[in-house]
C-alpha cells in the first residue's frame, strides 16, 4: 500500500541544495520546468552541468553531443579530449585548501585504518601508474583489479585511468572460474590483487583464486600484490608476480635507463647511486602527465551477470561514467566539497567506482570499510558514521533489513549528528524496513535518497531529489536529464498501473556498449519498441501523490490469473509479519491459473526452543492484504535467501532451484549454497 510523504523539504533546505542553486544559474525556480528542460534539450542540460562541475580539458569540445548513428550510439563532447584521473584528482592541487583535504578514509574490519589527503593520493597514483608504464602498460591496455576494499584499490583504478589503460574491476568475492572468465574475454595483461582480507573475522586468502584463475588464462603477463595481511612468509611467483611495495615505490625513478647506466659504471658505483637518487627526487616532484583521452575512449569495463550465463561487459568512457556519477552524487544527494560519504559496496560493483568518482569529482572524500557492517558489532556501520563524520551513508534495503533484527542496538550508542543523507540503491525497499531506517535511526531527519538505475547507466535513472517531499520506498523523480517513461505492454505510457520503465533519449553515462558484442547490446536493450531503452524494471506511477514505485524486475513479475504483480508487493506483506526477516517471491508454472506464487523466507525466532508453524498463518495473510487470488502455492522456510554482496536477491536463480532449470551465471553470488539448499528443499516435496 502506497504511502504519503514523510519527509518534507523546508524553504531554507531547498536553497542550501547544489540543485537548487544549479537550477537558478540557469534562470530557473521550478524543479518540475527545470526537469523538464533537461530531458528535452540534452545538449544544452549536460554542457551546463560540465561548466558547472568546472570540468578540465586538455582540449575544448566543439558539440555536446551528435546522434548521427541513433539515439542507440551517441557520440559525446566531440573533439573533447580528458582523463578522468585530472578530474578525480589533479585538477584539485592546484587548490592548497583542497589539496590538504581528506580524499580517502579507509578502514579495515580489524580496526586498521589509513586517511589520504589529495595531494597524498596523487602521489601514490603517480607513482603506481610509473610501475605500471615499467611492466608495459600502454593506452588502451586492459588491467583487472581483483581487490577487497583497500588503498591501493582506488590507487590503482586512477594510476590506468591516468596512463589510458582500462580497468576491469573484478568482484572480490568471485571464485577463480568467474574471475577468469572476465579476464579472458576482456583480454587483460595485468592483474592487480592482494593476499588477502577480513571478512567477519576470517581471512579470504585472495591470491590463490587469483593463481587459479591466471593460471588458465596465457595472455596475463605479470600480477601486482598488496600484502594487505601483511605475510611476508608468502612466497611470490618469480615468473610473473610483482609486490606492490616494489612494485609502486614512490622513490623509483620513473625512467630506468638512469638506473641502469649508473649499475654499468660500476668504477664510479658510489657517484652513480647519489645521481640516482638526485633523479628519483627531481622526477617526483614532477607529476606524471595524464594521457589526454578522446571524450569518447574507454575508461572500465564492469561485467553484469547474465541470465544466459555469459558476463556482459559494459564499456564506459572517460566523460562518461565519471560525469553522470559525480552529478548524481553531487546533485541528487547533495555531496559538497569537504563532504563524506560511505557506500557498503565492492569495487567490483557499480557503486564502487561510482564512490570513488562520486566524491573526488566533487572534491569530497570517500570511505572505504573492508569487512561485514555487522562484525563484530551490529552497530559496525554507524560507528563509522560517527568515527568518520559521514554526512553521505549508501546501505542497501537488504543490509537494513538484516540489522533489523538487532533493534537499537545498531545505532543506540551512535549520534549520527554528521549525517544529512542516507543512500540506497540495489533493490526493492519494503515499507517496514524504510521506515525503521528513517524513524528509528534517522530519528525523522535524515532524507533516504532511494536510487535505481545500473551498471549501464552509470548511475540511476530514478532518485529522490531533496527539493521535493519524499514517500516511504518510492521516488520523487526521474533524475534530471534521464527521459523516463513507463510503457503498457502496447508501447504506450500508462499511469497508476504496472509497466516497463523506459528511457526515450540518450543520456550521458549511457553504456558505449558491450565489449566486443554491439549487437547483444542493442538486443537486450533497444529491441523491444524503436529508439527505446526498456530498462527491465517493472515501475508504477502514482500521480497524485508523485511518487515512483519499482515492484521488481520485469523478468520477475508474476502473473497470475492475468493479472501482474510484482513480486515485492508479495514480499512486503510477508516481511510486515513480525518474525519473518525477508521474503522473496517468484512465479511458477500452474495449471490453473497459468502461475501461481512461491515463497521464501527467513524466520528470526527470539527463542530458538519455541516452535513456529506459519505455514497456514503467512499464505493467509497474503489472501487477505492482497486477495484470495495471489495467496502462494507454498511458502518455504529457509536459512537464508541467495544474494549478492551488494544486498540483491537474486530471484533468478531461486526460480531456477526451484524448478529444477540450469541456473545461468551465478558468479556474483555471495552464498550461492543457499541456491543449493533451495533445491534441495523442493526437490524433496
Amino acid at each position: 500500500m502506497r504511502q504519503n510523504p514523510v519527509w518534507h523539504p523546508t524553504k531554507e533546505t531547498i536553497k542550501q541544495t547544489r540543485l537548487f542553486q544549479f537550477m537558478q544559474k540557469l534562470g530557473y525556480d521550478d524543479y518540475d520546468a527545470f526537469y523538464e528542460r533537461s530531458i528535452a534539450d540534452i545538449s544544452w542540460f549536460w554542457d551546463a552541468v560540465v561548466q558547472d562541475m568546472g570540468i578540465v580539458w586538455e582540449r575544448g569540445y566543439d558539440q555536446t553531443v551528435e546522434l548521427v548513428r541513433g539515439i542507440q550510439w551517441p557520440n559525446w563532447f566531440i573533439g573533447g579530449r580528458t582523463n578522468a584521473a585530472t578530474n578525480a584528482l589533479d585538477r584539485w592541487l592546484a587548490d592548497p585548501v583542497t589539496a590538504e583535504r581528506q580524499a580517502l578514509i579507509w578502514e579495515g574490519e580489524d580496526g586498521t585504518s589509513r586517511c589520504f589527503t589529495y595531494s597524498e593520493l596523487a602521489a601514490e597514483v603517480n607513482a603506481a601508474a610509473g610501475g605500471l608504464k615499467r611492466l608495459g602498460v600502454h593506452k588502451g591496455d586492459r588491467v583487472a583489479i581483483y581487490m577487497p576494499m583497500i588503498p591501493e584499490t582506488v590507487i590503482a583504478m586512477l594510476a590506468i585511468a591516468k596512463l589510458g589503460a582500462i580497468s576491469i574491476p573484478i568482484y572480490s568475492g568471485y571464485r577463480a572460474e568467474a574471475a577468469a572468465k572476465r579476464l579472458a574475454v576482456a583480454g587483460c595483461t595485468v592483474v592487480i590483487t592482494a593476499d588477502g582480507f577480513y571478512r567477519k573475522g576470517k581471512i579470504i586468502v585472495l591470491k590463490e583464486e587469483a593463481d587459479r584463475a591466471v593460471d588458465t588464462v596465457p595472455l596475463v603477463q605479470h600480477v601486482v600484490v598488496v600484502r594487505r595481511l601483511g605475510d611476508a612468509s608468502m612466497l611470490l611467483r618469480q615468473d610473473r608476480d610483482v609486490d606492490w611495495s616494489e612494485f609502486a615505490r614512490r622513490q623509483e625513478v620513473v625512467d630506468s635507463e638512469a638506473v641502469a647506466d649508473a649499475e654499468a659504471e660500476a668504477e664510479a658505483e658510489a657517484e652513480a647511486e647519489a645521481e640516482a637518487e638526485a633523479e628519483a627526487e627531481s622526477l617526483q616532484a614532477e607529476p606524471l602527465q595524464a594521457e589526454p583521452m578522446d571524450s569518447e575512449e574507454p575508461l572500465m569495463l564492469l561485467y553484469t551477470s547474465g541470465t544466459t550465463g555469459v558476463p556482459k561487459g559494459i564499456i564506459h568512457t572517460h566523460t562518461g561514467f565519471p560525469i553522470k556519477a559525480a552529478f548524481d552524487a553531487g546533485y541528487v544527494m547533495d555531496v559538497r566539497p569537504g563532504d563524506v560519504m560511505l557506500w557498503v559496496t565492492d569495487m567490483g560493483w557499480m557503486m564502487g567506482p561510482f564512490l570513488v568518482y562520486g566524491t573526488l569529482l566533487n572534491g569530497a572524500a570517500m570511505v572505504l570499510y573492508e569487512g561485514a557492517p555487522d562484525y563484530p558489532m551490529p552497530n559496525r556501520v554507524f560507528s563509522l558514521v560517527d568515527k568518520h563524520r559521514i554526512t553521505h551513508l549508501g546501505i542497501s534495503p537488504t543490509l537494513v533489513r538484516s540489522i533489523m533484527k538487532y533493534g537499537d542496538a545498531c545505532y543506540r550508542d551512535c549520534t549520527l549528528s554528521s549525517m544529512r543523507v542516507f543512500g540506497s540503491t540495489g533493490e526493492t525497499w519494503n515499507d517496514e524496513p524504510w521506515l525503521w531506517l528513517y524513524e528509528q535511526v534517522g530519528k525523522y531527519r535524515v532524507p533516504i535518497v532511494n536510487y535505481s538505475g545500473g551498471t549501464e547507466i552509470s548511475g540511476g535513472i530514478l532518485g529522490n531529489v531533496l527539493l521535493k517531499p519524499i514517500a516511504p520506498a518510492g521516488f520523487n523523480s526521474p533524475i534530471p536529464g534521464m527521459d523516463a517513461d513507463v510503457y503498457s505492454h502496447e508501447g504506450k505510457p500508462v499511469r497508476g498501473e504496472v509497466g516497463e520503465l523506459v528511457l526515450k533519449s540518450p543520456w550521458l553515462g549511457m553504456a558505449s556498449g558491450f565489449w566486443q558484442d554491439p549487437a547483444r547490446y542493442e538486443q537486450t536493450y533497444w529491441s523491444r519498441w524503436p529508439d527505446t531503452w526498456v530498462h527491465g524494471d517493472w515501475v508504477t506511477i502514482d500521480d497524485n501523490a508523485g511518487s515512483w514505485y519499482i515492484t521488481g524486475r520485469s523478468d520477475d513479475t508474476l502473473n497470475i490469473a492475468g493479472k501482474r504483480l510484482g513480486p515485492a508487493e508479495l514480499e512486503s506483506v510477508l516481511t510486515a509479519h513480525p518474525l519473518v526477516v525477508e521474503a522473496a517471491a517468484i512465479g511458477v508454472p500452474d495449471d490453473t491459473k497459468g502461475e501461481a506464487a512461491v515463497c521464501f523466507v527467513v524466520i528470526h525466532r527470539p527463542d530458538a526452543s519455541v516452535i513456529v508453524d506459519l505455514s497456514h498463518e503467512l499464505p493467509q495473510l497474503v489472501a487477505d492484504q492482497l486477495g484470495k487470488g495471489f495467496k502462494p502455492k507454498a511458502i518455504y522456510e529457509v536459512e537464508a535467501l541467495p544474494k549478492t554482496r551488494n544486498g540483491k536477491v537474486m530471484r533468478r536463480a531461486i526460480k531456477a532451484a526451484y524448478l529444477g532449470a540450469p541456473p545461468g551465471d551465478l558468479s556474483t553470488l555471495e552464498n550461492p549454497d543457499a541456491v543449493e539448499a533451495i533445491r534441495h528443499l523442493t526437490s524433496d516435496d
